[in-house]
């Protein structure tokens, strides 16, 4: 039997709109701000909620290339990915692969922070997020340290 790979770090959730999401997010659910970041280059801003130690990733397009704008045009608003946090995960994501998983978009950040994504289609449908350190991790102390 498999033992769990990580735990949840966040869940990240494409939405047209942060400024109209964040009304529902923290005025009804009740969720604090934690801290806001744009990517430009890669075609979108976000911003972090707590709500009650569950971190929720809200992510808005940014710019007219944004993947974004296919997936709310194809999916509507809602669930983009949920990230793990996975201790080693250069060691984890090379297991993976060695079983057939198919991981994209693997990238290097330094000696701690590295990151994968497996495909829906091998999950499920679900689009998983994998790795450690900043900026993979929503709860990072760098992340704060920007603030």
């Amino acid at each position: 039997m498999a033992h769990p790979i990580g735990r949840i770090d966040h869940i990240g959730i494409a939405v047209r709109s942060i400024a109209e999401a964040r009304k529902f997010f923290e005025g009804v659910l009740g969720a604090s701000f934690l801290y806001a970041h744009e990517n430009p280059e890669a075609g979108y801003k976000l911003i972090e909620l707590d709500l009650n130690g569950f971190v929720i990733e809200l992510l808005e397009p940014l710019g007219e290339q944004s993947f974004l704008h296919t997936f709310l045009a194809r999916r509507g608003e809602g669930v983009h990915h949920l990230t793990l946090d996975v201790p080693d995960s250069r060691t984890k994501i090379a297991e993976l692969k060695q079983q057939g998983v198919a991981v994209v978009d693997e990238r290097d950040f330094g000696p701690a922070s590295y990151e994968c994504f497996i495909s829906p289609r091998a999950a499920h449908g679900v689009l998983f997020q994998l790795g450690s350190g900043y900026p993979t991790l929503a709860r990072a102390a760098e992340w704060f340290a920007k603030k």
